[in-house]
């Protein structure tokens, strides 16, 4: 990156979410415990995933690649966030904040891209039962993954480069525990067209795009579980889709509520950003363990299986 174009502002100071050093301690416990967490359960997903052949599908491989994001989501702003609430002088590079804002994009794209594939995959499923074999084959699901990884990429790409050229002039305090793009924007005094041009076209794809193929996808699915004669067919059609509807639930809920509210710093807002990037990361591998009676049962196996290695 070429940083030439740079105003003698290098740093920028992150507010974070208190200032009061007693609830700074209380809340460097409480988020290192949620980032424990988060990290632990999604790698047991993953562990789980990967050595249970009966979890050897589509849903399953879109679901460990959700949890590989969700562990990169975390680790992109909990870490830094976490040093700060130890730390008397809250700054963080230019370099830093940009690395930051890129690798957010490519976490919240991506996410939001696999839970439309996620949802496509649970339409296919329960609309057509019988076709979904054929439709959601071995070739389509990799594309639809490897997809929405490049679309994550692109769009982090095309928005860092234009970020690059920005120059910093103003005030470089964000009301914030991490860099976000519209912070970056509002303390520029460069011409930021381009950027706002850039960011409302990635709103769009990642954010309104996504959530359309998500709500189509379950207007399908809820009509042909209501057209399903019996309550016990009804039941079981919706609890293979009720683990992916609450995540989505969480995620553009709370990711929604964040970005319609001004970046001010106000509590509701850091608390609608902690909800979408540090809470739901570790909530998902628990929804997907709690509520999905293969999962559970795949847990089952592997424990199983690891004590009788003991005991051996």
């Amino acid at each position: 990156m070429d940083l030439g174009n740079y105003s003698t502002i290098t740093e920028f100071i992150l507010l974070g979410l208190s200032a009061n050093p007693h609830v700074q301690a209380a809340l460097f416990v409480l988020f290192l415990g949620i980032y424990l967490l988060t990290i632990m359960g999604n790698l047991m997903l993953l562990l789980v995933i990967r050595i249970d052949f009966h979890l050897h599908t589509p849903m399953y491989f879109f679901l460990s690649h959700l949890s590989f994001v969700d562990i990169c989501f975390s680790s992109v702003t909990v870490p830094k966030m976490l040093e700060n609430l130890l730390s008397q002088k809250k700054t963080i590079s230019v370099e830093g904040c940009l690395a930051q804002v890129f690798f957010v994009f490519v976490a919240a794209g991506t996410e939001a891209c696999l839970l439309s594939a996620m949802a496509y995959d649970r339409y296919a499923a329960i609309c057509h039962p019988l076709l979904y074999g054929q439709i959601m084959s071995k070739q389509l699901y990799m594309q639809l993954v490897w997809g929405s990884w490049g679309l994550g990429f692109l769009d982090a790409l095309i928005n860092i480069s234009l970020a690059v050229k920005m120059v910093f002039c103003k005030a470089q305090i964000i009301p914030h525990y991490s860099c976000e793009m519209p912070s970056l924007l509002s303390l520029s005094c460069s011409d930021i067209s381009s950027n706002l041009i850039a960011l409302l076209c990635s709103t769009l794809l990642h954010g309104l795009g996504t959530f359309l193929l998500v709500f189509l996808s379950y207007t399908r699915i809820i009509a042909t579980i209501l057209s399903i004669s019996s309550t016990l067919g009804r039941s079981k059609a919706f609890s293979t889709c009720s683990s992916h509807l609450i995540a989505v639930t969480l995620y553009y809920g709370s990711g929604l509520l964040r970005h319609l509210m001004p970046n001010s710093g106000a509590p509701l807002e850091l608390i609608f950003s902690v909800q979408y990037t540090v809470v739901t990361p570790m909530l998902n591998p628990l929804i997907y363990s709690l509520k999905n009676k293969e999962v559970k049962a795949a847990l089952a196996r592997t424990l199983e299986k690891y004590l009788q290695h003991i005991r051996c």
